[in-house]
């Protein structure tokens, strides 16, 4: 097998996919809910996935709050033995799931509904015409690009396309709320990046 030229194809493939995302008045009113549930009202968001797509969950929920905006990943599975808790007025939820119906994260809107019924739900998934879809109060579609994976089924080139989507959220949260390097540096004091923040030469 020739490394680098499976490298390029990778490549290639993936930065095509990201390239073809699709772009939604969606995205717009999902930065605005977050900006006013979150910074308006002083909710948080909270993210939520299973397996892969958990993990880039997480990932979003930790960048969004070293960005200025509180957000907690909340496992769905565990959600349904207590971890449902965390919920508070005012809250916002992200929840990925390539498939769209995902049967922990299905379960777990009607669980945060039946607590906050106007809890407003943002979902980024391959699927527009799957349950969590038609759930959703703001949908950001990946497009569903094939993964690269050569069995077809390991989540690669879809998981590349979910990061990306939370780093437009983020990025665009963090606009609208104005947010600023020394703000930065106070949420991030260890290592390069708060030395960076703070102007340190060492």
């Amino acid at each position: 097998m020739d490394i680098k030229q499976s490298m390029r194809e990778i490549l290639l493939a993936e930065s095509q996919a990201v390239a073809s995302i699709p772009v939604t008045d969606d995205y717009q009113g999902a930065v605005e809910a977050i900006v006013e549930r979150v910074h308006r009202r002083g909710g948080k968001l909270v993210t939520t996935g299973m397996g892969k797509a958990g993990q880039i969950a997480m990932n979003i929920a930790t960048t969004f709050s070293s960005t200025g905006t509180p957000s907690v990943f909340l496992h769905p599975s565990e959600a349904q033995h207590g971890d449902l808790g965390i919920l508070q007025p005012n809250d916002i939820m992200l929840m990925i799931s390539n498939s769209g119906k995902t049967s922990e994260i299905v379960d777990l809107v009607s669980l945060s509904k039946n607590i906050y019924p106007d809890i407003p739900l943002i979902v980024i998934s391959g699927a527009p015409k799957s349950p969590l879809a038609e759930l959703a109060d703001y949908f950001l579609p990946t497009g569903a690009a094939p993964e690269v994976c050569p069995l077809g089924l390991t989540p690669t080139t879809s998981t590349t396309m979910m990061t990306v989507i939370g780093d437009v959220l983020v990025v665009n949260v963090m606009q609208a709320i104005g947010f600023t390097r020394e703000q930065y540096a106070k949420r991030h004091h260890g290592g390069y990046l708060g030395r960076a923040a703070r102007g340190d030469k060492h």
